[in-house]
């Protein structure tokens, strides 16, 4: 496998940025990683508070896996990178109606933001049924 053989996932709704994809689909799964995803909305403005914050973050996950093929019932990890302080229990129930009853391995980590202001940060980790 080379470089050429992976695929950029850039949503057109999505912040794009002209150094990263917000996701790479890699065969031969084919498997797409969703690079982290914060809660800004398609101009790059992070909304106010942590449940926002989460439910756009997760529909920006939502839209790498549906620019792809695939969907949230195909992703096998989500990871979850929280600011220090935040309560993990206030992140989960804001993730409720956006993601759904699907259910996938998590890991729930605490780091300081890369960006000022982000309190959550989420990348996934899904099987792409179709090719794009």
């Amino acid at each position: 496998m080379s470089h050429e053989d992976l695929v950029a996932v850039d949503p057109p709704q999505l912040h794009s940025s002209p150094a990263f994809a917000q996701g790479m689909i890699a065969p031969p799964g084919p498997t797409l990683y969703v690079g982290g995803q914060n809660g800004t909305d398609s101009d790059g403005t992070l909304l106010d508070g942590l449940g926002a914050q989460t439910e756009q973050a997760l529909r920006n996950v939502l839209a790498v896996l549906a620019e792809a093929g695939s969907g949230p019932e195909f992703v096998a990890k989500l990871t979850i990178y929280l600011a220090p302080g935040i309560d993990p229990t206030e992140a989960y129930a804001a993730t409720g109606t956006t993601w759904g009853a699907h259910r996938t391995a998590v890991t729930v980590l605490t780091v300081p933001p890369a960006r000022p202001g982000a309190l959550v940060e989420i990348d996934a980790i899904a099987a792409v049924p179709q090719q794009v």
